[in-house]
This record gives structure tokens, C-alpha cells and sequence, in this order.
């Protein structure tokens, strides 16, 4: 096993002429360009005294500079850790505090929250869309630096249900046995494809860069440096052959828009859609208007993309007598795992019978940072428990049924209950809080917090949404807010989440 940055300066070799990098239409740099722009990267953070296994933090949004700073970092032997973009300027500020990042590339419009921050990285703003900057003008490395497989390559912070993050490790080995699986068991990617990154570029879709990179096809980072429904579309029709990752909300987002405005989706060639559960009528009907073009993937940072895939032929299919049972299944194991489902009591349980998923293989992680409780409650005689509990039939189909973890999935992002009742108790007039997802069309699942009130005080929704700005990110914060005199618990005092999401069935929109 090799540096992962040595497939950039492979392709590059043989195919420096092949136009690499876009924002939006316009091309930024060929893959000669993408490799020496990295290269420059390499050599600057190594005069800084960046030294292999050190930790480069992406305080990014979605634009082409983004992968030159991830391929000039694991240049250097350094690996990256990837921020999401959404966060507050605190929670990053804690990420790169946590990883010991020596250097933070940041946005311009991230950079001055992070600096406010005195965080602990020294904070380098790259403007991202491919203009000249010292940090390209340094004198490059020559090659990646050697870095064996088990070596660290990207540090990826989910948050945990304690509400403090925790630092997924995924390894050289790890991102190459996720990429040779994609082609093995999601699709195939030629050098005349297109990598459209609409999702954020800190999770799942910057990952799948490297199948792309491995193969000489394009990348491109949207002007608006998100996900746009009708910036989407007209992009696909550009370039043609357009591949992308989704959350099942922009799946629906996209399809609604498609639909309203008469667009076929012409040019989109594969949409990868996971990270949250999709509803089995949404996706009949975006395949109805868009056509065979969207596969399934399940995976978590643990194991990165890589546990299960239900392929397009099977998402389009309609004439198996088991077609809606696969279509509303996540697929089957991907080619680099053996995927099993617990029986609770060490041993794996029957074909039917639901139990937790469980996972092994060198796309699984070899831990946590600097957290070996974590590590040892995740990784079980070498299995890793997801936590997530599910069924699989006599043909290796895996059914989710739940999540044994609190994890709310809204827009395709992980939210923890934790971390917002945590900040929401923090708030002089709040007494008890307790948050559950509510299932929403929209969005897969809302925030909702269930709030009694300190004795004698009143809170209204304005002055808890303006708290929880000022803790956690705007996408944790509840949605609806519902007041009760006390929370429903059991004799142990613990909070009976099943009745809080019971009293909200009873309740309705109400």
C-alpha cells in the first residue's frame, strides 16, 4: 500500500493534459496543474514544519481548492481532518484542538470566526477557487511521501451521544479498499465522467473524490458551493456523464425540482444517495421522472461508504417478486467487508432476525482518537458494532429497522440528542430538555425539543433558538419546541423517549 496522494501524481503523469478541476463551468486547473498545485502545498507545510502523521485541518466550504489542500497535506504524509463547514466557530475550534491540527485552511468567510476562536491551529485562508496564493508558489515535493497502510489519512469528527465529537481513524488502507469497492459494487467511473460535489466535501462526497481522481475524470465544485436543485441540473446538462452524492433530502429536493420545472435530468449519469433513511415513494418516484440513475449505498465514518450497496439495476427494478422488499433494504455487502447481525450474545443471529448490524474488513477503522473506551465499546472480537439494528434475509439483503444510538439523521447530517439538550440546559430558565427526531418529508427527520420550565420562569421558542445559536450549529437546532409540565420517565429517573415520540405521534403538526 501506497500514499493515497500517489494516485493524483500517477494520473497526472500519464494525463497531465486532462482537465482536472472546475467551479462551475469554468476549468481551473488540468491534472498537471491539480498535481503541482499540491505538490507546492506539500512543500510549503514541510518548510513549515509539518511532518508525516501530523494532522492538516479543512475548515472548508465546497470549492476546487479543497482537494488541492487534501492531496497537498497526504503529499506531505500529513492526514487531513476534514471539518464540517456547517458547524459553529466553537465546535471546530474543539476538532482542531482535539487532532493537534498544526495548520487550519480555512475559506474566507470561515476563516474570521475560527480567528475569534484562538484556535489552536495556525489558520491559513486559501480563497478556493483556484487563484494564485504563496502556499502554491513554495517549492513542491518531488513525490507523496512514503506512508505504510495502517498510517492515518483522515481524521473524521461525528459526533457523539455524550455531545463531545469523536475522532474516527481512517487509514490509507481503510480509503483504498473503500474506493476499489465502489467500483466493484456501486459503479463504474471512466475518465469522461464528471464528479459534481453538491453534498460537503468534509463527509461522504469528498471521499468519493479518489475514484475520480484514480481515473482521470473531472471534478466539479458548484458556483453556489452547495446543493442548488436548479445549479445542479443545468451543470449536469453541461458536462454530461455527472456523478454525485446525495442525502435523501436533496434526492427528493432535486426530484420535486426537475418535475416543476419540466427537466429530465438530462446528463446525470449515477446519484449515490445514504446517510439517512429514504423513504420507498420517494425514490419510486425519482426514478419514474430521472431514470436509472440512482444507487444505495450504507455506510458510517467507521466504516466509510462501505458496508452495504444496492446497486441501480436493483433500485429500478420492478418486475422481482422481492422488488420492493430490496428497494426498501440498504443492499447487500460491499466487496471489502463481511457484514453479520448480532444475536446479543456474541454469535451471529438467524436469516429474519433483527439484531445489531455488525461489520468487519479493511475498510473498518482501527479506532478512535485518543479514545480507547470508545474504541473497545465499538470494535468487538473484531467486529465493528454500528449500533444501528437491522435485519438481513437469506440473500445477504440488510433491512434497517432502528437506531439502538439516539442519532437524529436531518438532511442526511448526524445530530445527537445530547449535544442539544446539553446546550438547551444551559439556558437559566430551562429545567428539564429532551430531544427526539420527529420524521419529516422534508427533511427525514426534524430536531424536536421537549422543554419544562424552571419553576416561576417562561421561555419562548425566539429566546431558545437564539441560545442554542450561540452553542451549536444552526442545523442541530430544534425545529419545534413542545412544553409539558414535567418528562415522562421510569423508576430509575431515566427520560422515556418512547412516550416523548408517542406523545408527538398523538400530537401531530399541531
Amino acid at each position: 500500500m501506497v500514499n493515497i496522494a500517489t494516485w493524483l501524481d500517477r494520473r497526472a503523469a500519464v494525463d497531465g493534459d486532462r482537465p482536472a478541476l472546475f467551479l462551475g463551468r469554468d476549468m481551473v486547473a488540468d491534472y498537471a496543474g491539480f498535481d503541482a498545485r499540491a505538490g507546492a502545498l506539500a512543500g510549503w507545510l514541510a518548510a513549515r514544519g509539518v511532518m508525516p502523521g501530523d494532522r492538516v485541518a479543512l475548515a472548508m466550504r465546497n470549492c476546487p481548492d479543497y482537494l488541492c489542500a487534501m492531496y497537498g497535506a497526504w503529499y506531505a504524509g500529513a492526514a487531513v481532518v476534514p471539518i464540517n463547514a456547517k458547524l459553529h466557530a466553537r465546535e471546530m475550534a474543539w476538532i482542531i484542538g482535539d487532532s493537534g491540527a498544526r495548520i487550519v485552511f480555512a475559506t474566507p468567510d470561515l476563516a474570521p470566526a475560527l480567528q475569534e476562536q484562538s484556535c489552536d491551529g495556525e489558520v491559513v485562508v486559501l480563497p478556493g477557487r483556484g487563484e494564485e496564493h504563496h502556499v502554491f508558489a513554495a517549492d513542491p515535493l518531488a513525490a507523496p511521501l512514503d506512508r505504510a497502510a495502517e498510517d492515518l489519512a483522515w481524521l473524521f469528527y461525528t459526533s457523539g451521544t455524550t455531545g463531545t465529537p469523536k475522532g474516527v481513524m481512517i487509514t490509507h488502507r481503510m480509503l483504498s479498499a473503500m474506493a476499489l469497492s465502489y467500483f466493484a459494487d456501486v459503479d463504474a467511473v471512466e475518465a469522461e465522467d464528471c464528479a459534481l460535489y453538491a453534498a460537503p466535501m468534509s463527509h461522504g462526497a469528498g471521499l468519493y473524490n479518489l475514484m475520480h481522481v484514480l481515473v482521470g475524470a473531472r471534478h466539479v465544485c458548484p458556483p453556489s458551493g452547495g446543493f442548488e436543485p436548479g445549479e445542479i441540473l443545468d451543470l449536469a446538462a453541461h458536462f454530461d456523464r455527472v456523478h454525485m452524492f446525495a442525502a435523501p433530502t436533496m434526492v427528493q429536493r432535486l426530484t420535486r425540482h426537475a418535475k416543476a420545472h419540466g427537466a429530465s435530468g438530462a446528463g446525470l449519469r449515477s446519484i449515490v444517495y445514504g446517510g439517512g433513511p429514504m423513504y420507498r415513494a420517494d425514490i419510486i418516484e425519482a426514478v419514474d421522472h430521472l431514470g436509472p440513475v440512482f444507487i444505495q449505498i450504507y455506510g458510517q465514518g467507521e466504516c466509510p461508504m462501505c458496508i452495504t450497496a444496492l446497486p441501480r439495476a436493483m433500485v429500478a427494478d420492478r418486475t422481482h417478486p422481492d422488488w420492493q422488499a430490496r428497494l426498501a433494504s440498504v443492499g447487500r455487502a460491499q466487496a471489502a467487508v463481511q457484514v453479520a447481525i448480532s444475536d446479543g450474545t456474541g454469535g451471529t443471529a438467524h436469516a429474519g432476525t433483527a439484531g445489531e448490524i455488525m461489520v468487519r474488513g479493511d475498510a473498518v477503522m482501527p479506532g478512535y482518537w485518543r479514545n480507547d473506551a470508545a474504541s473497545e465499546r465499538a470494535l468487538v472480537d473484531g467486529w465493528l458494532m454500528t449500533g444501528d439494528v437491522g435485519v438481513m434475509d437469506t440473500a445477504g439483503f440488510v433491512t434497517l429497522r432502528d437506531r439502538s444510538k439516539d442519532m437524529i439523521i436531518s438532511g442526511g447530517t448526524n445530530i445527537y440528542p445530547r449535544e442539544v439538550e446539553e446546550a438547551l440546559m444551559t439556558h437559566d430558565a430551562v429545567l428539564e430538555a429532551a430531544v427526539v427526531g420527529a420524521p419529516d418529508p422534508e427533511w427525514g427527520e426534524i430536531v424536536v425539543a421537549f422543554i419544562v420550565a424552571a419553576p416561576g420562569r417562561e421561555v419562548n421558542k425566539l429566546a431558545l433558538d437564539a441560545h442554542c445559536l450561540e452553542r451549536i450549529a444552526r442545523f442541530k437546532r430544534p425545529k419545534r419546541y413542545v412544553h409539558l409540565r414535567e418528562l415522562p420517565k421510569n423508576n430509575y429517573g431515566k427520560v422515556l423517549k418512547t412516550e416523548l415520540r408517542r406523545l408527538l405521534e398523538e400530537k401531530g403538526d399541531e
